[in-house]
């Protein structure tokens, strides 16, 4: 077991550092996404596109309702 250790140190290490990377972006995106910041990472107030992932009256409604031309 050890030998097969030693021989494959140089990929145990590798993949050491990349799963750890990978959970440190993971984590980091849960804790904007809780905070509130999109995926851009501004929140939504000062995003730019804001109006076309959220309705003006719930920002948590994402229906493209609004977008529809009806007649009144």
């Amino acid at each position: 077991m050890l030998a097969w250790i030693i021989e494959n140190l140089s990929t145990l290490i590798v993949s050491a550092i990349l799963i750890a990377a990978v959970t440190a972006v993971v984590l980091s995106m849960i804790r904007g996404r809780k905070k509130g910041k999109s995926s851009c990472g501004c929140g939504c107030a000062d995003c730019a596109l804001r109006s076309s992932c959220h309705s003006e009256g719930n920002p948590s409604d994402n229906s493209q309702s609004r977008h529809i031309n009806t007649p009144q």
